[in-house]
């Protein structure tokens, strides 16, 4: 049976990265029937926190990431990391500095790995020096408490960042001291910027909490992570988690580096959005509006369903719908400056406008088709383009040059509303 692990340091929030790991290692215990487990490289005691595992665990949830047993705490084992330190000692393949544990590293010979992403992996033993097992303050190195732990969990495949290859060699001398098995090895190409320069803030490398608060749906930004690093093949880009794991094979993975594009993944974002149905857009939404402090208790749900259907197939993310639907909530909604200048501020835009309100304050029954009537018979008997008269009352009503259809927004609205916001062109 495939048994992986996806092993999170609690000393940061979950970066893109890292939950690509989790996301690929996931894929590959679900598709093959096999376990997904946790653990928490937690033995940093002064920078591992609650806040941060809490954010990690919760992430991974909100992704669709799942495991298979409660997690397994490096902090809870620094007691078994010493015996087998001791172990390795007894057979004097160590020795002690002070408090610390020093693997003594055989010089001259040859580590060879079978990388399952990359092929064959050599290194030579000159090149590494002697290795700590534990740390003068009696805390674990990093790779000697992984390979005690991923025994322990009887790990099969460890899929992990191509930064950690010159560890693995590392790791092997330690099974080969403490007489394990070692696991199949898996190295992942890292994420890069568009630009070829490591992952980082400028490029959008930030954490799986940003771009939850900035309004990615998690099946959005589980299907993007996927795409860096394997394709479900025929050119294909959207695709869900349960069809993911029926299509994924490790073998697959590409072994060249995958450039993070933040303007893919905000398209992605939006076909999502735009096949999502309202009613799961709904509680999302209110959060976004709240957050943004915008008061909506005396707000309906079917007022706000009613504009997420106009607007889901306009926004890349959940937060553009805040901005570009303020004016709905609030009557002092944002103004587009230029905007404003451009249709606002010229005599024969406002001329349009007065006219279009003085036929609307005689219609009785305000529907966007009966609204639209009047926009086009004004037109026609003008000689005007529909543009001067739609794109100025735009910018009354809403104070945005873009947005779903005007006369749907105008009946969404309501007439009341709609006349305040022309007449006060002339205030």
């Amino acid at each position: 049976m495939v048994i992986v692990r996806f092993a999170p340091s609690p000393t940061g929030f979950l970066h893109l990265g890292s939950a690509r790991t989790a996301l690929f290692n996931w894929l590959y215990a679900r598709h093959t029937g096999g376990k997904f487990l946790l653990r928490i490289e937690d033995t940093d005691k002064v920078r591992s926190g609650s806040k941060f595992l809490d954010e990690i665990l919760e992430n991974l949830k909100w992704m669709g990431i799942d495991w298979d047993r409660e997690p397994l705490h490096q902090s809870h084992r620094f007691d078994v990391y010493r015996e087998k330190a001791e172990e390795v000692l007894a057979k004097g393949k160590a020795y002690r500095e002070g408090e610390a544990f020093i693997f003594k590293v055989e010089k001259g010979r040859t580590i060879e790995f079978n990388d399952v992403i990359h092929g064959k992996i050599m290194t030579n033993t000159d090149n590494i020096k002697d290795q700590v097992m534990i740390k003068s303050d009696g805390s674990p190195s990093y790779n000697f408490a992984c390979v005690v732990d991923d025994a322990y969990m009887e790990i099969t495949h460890i899929l992990r960042g191509d930064d950690h290859i010159s560890n693995t060699p590392k790791q092997i001398l330690f099974y080969e001291a403490l007489e394990l098995k070692p696991p199949k090895f898996g190295h992942m190409p890292l994420i890069l910027g568009t630009d070829g320069a490591k992952l980082s803030k400028r490029h959008g490398g930030v954490s799986v909490e940003e771009y939850r608060k900035e309004g990615f749906l998690p099946e959005a930004l589980a299907n993007y992570l996927i795409l860096l690093g394997w394709s479900p093949g025929e050119d294909r880009e959207v695709i869900s988690l349960g069809e993911a794991v029926e299509l994924f094979d490790i073998s697959d993975m590409s072994d060249v580096q995958a450039k993070f594009d933040i303007q893919k993944l905000r398209w992605l974002n939006g076909e999502y959005i735009m096949k999502k149905k309202t009613e799961g857009l709904l509680p999302l939404i209110k959060d976004q509006l709240l957050t943004a402090g915008l008061d909506i208790s005396g707000v309906t749900d079917d007022y706000i369903s009613k504009l997420v259907d106009l607007y889901k197939i306009r926004i890349k993310t959940l937060r553009e719908f805040v901005h570009l639907t303020d004016s709905f909530f609030k009557d002092d909604f944002t103004m587009d400056e230029e905007g404003k200048r451009k249709y606002l501020d010229k005599e024969e835009n406002k001329d349009n406008i007065r006219i279009f309100v003085d036929q609307l304050e005689g219609l009785e029954d305000f529907t966007y088709e009966n609204i639209e009537k009047i926009c086009r018979d004004i037109v026609e008997e003008r000689n005007l383009k529909a543009a001067a008269i739609i794109h100025p009352t735009r910018m009354a009503i809403s104070g945005k040059t873009r947005g779903a259809g005007l006369f749907e927004i105008m009946e969404l609205l309501g007439k009341e509303k709609v006349i305040e916001r022309m007449r006060g062109i002339d205030k």
